[in-house]
């Protein structure tokens, strides 16, 4: 189905629209965004059932989480070729992963010209027990930094630093899950906290650069750009969340930021 392309938020900052994010890559300029942050479907709801609350729930995050018509490596094979075309010289992309999906976008980022730069792993400091109990808990998801094999990328080194109480940061970063304060204009199932996209656009990010995410979801993305000040660009095919980040991003300033180490 063709989503209509329409802006739903715009002010100095922040601008929001309901697309199909491959419809709208498609019009934007060669070359014309500095830093990518997606966070794309990990195609992991198969009917299976996860913990939440020490209830058995569903693992099924809606219709954009299954595989349908299109496999995975496809799909994220655009979403490099698109990224690759739109970022600047310098550009940078961080994308989110777990076990499930990491390892196809790994391969996929070199071969489609990036290299990558650093492999984070966020570790979840109180994750949902193992059901099954016939494996380790999961507890962490995985976040890839890449450049442009040609570019330079932006990295504010002496910030991180001083963040980290002058020690140079480390590549694990631990934070508790999302608190209910972040949800409270409503949930998204593959919500990330505030704390960990405010670190990555505090990092790779500097004024005047413009920020995009293509999955933009209920807005963590454009709330961490807007409390930088950095112009953001979130893009999302459901006008249901983007009423939630809309909500976030017109309070920005009232946001709580999470501990995280």
């Amino acid at each position: 189905m063709v989503i209509i392309m329409k802006q739903v938020y715009k002010d100095e900052l922040v601008k929001l629209i309901c697309s199909d994010t491959f419809e709208c890559m498609q019009r934007f300029p060669s070359n014309s965004v500095d830093v990518i942050i997606a966070d794309p479907p990990y195609f992991l709801s198969n009917g299976g059932f996860s913990n939440s609350g020490g209830k058995m729930v569903s693992v099924n995050k809606g219709e954009w989480d299954k595989i349908n018509d299109v496999k995975p490596e496809v799909f994220y094979t655009r979403l490099i070729r698109s990224a690759d075309r739109i970022l600047k010289k310098d550009g940078t992309i961080w994308v989110f992963g777990s076990m499930h999906n990491i390892y196809i976008l790994g391969y996929l980022l070199p071969k489609y010209g990036f290299k990558i730069l650093n492999n984070i792993t966020w570790q979840k400091s109180n994750p949902a027990p193992n059901l099954s109990k016939r494996m380790f808990t999961h507890s962490t998801e995985t976040i890839i930094w890449a450049k442009k094999e040609s570019g330079k990328q932006f990295f504010n080194y002496d910030l991180m630093k001083e963040l980290n109480h002058s020690s140079q940061m480390k590549d694990v970063w631990t934070t508790p899950t999302i608190n209910n304060y972040e949800r409270r204009f409503g949930r998204h199932p593959t919500q990330k906290p505030l704390s960990v996209i405010d670190r990555m656009v505090k990092a790779s990010t500097d004024s005047g650069m413009i920020l995009l995410d293509p999955f933009v979801g209920s807005g963590t993305t454009a709330v961490a750009g807007a409390r930088n000040g950095i112009r953001t660009i979130g893009i999302d095919n459901s006008q249901d969340y983007l009423n939630i980040a809309i909500k976030r991003v017109s309070n920005f300033q009232e946001e709580k930021l999470g501990k995280i180490k």
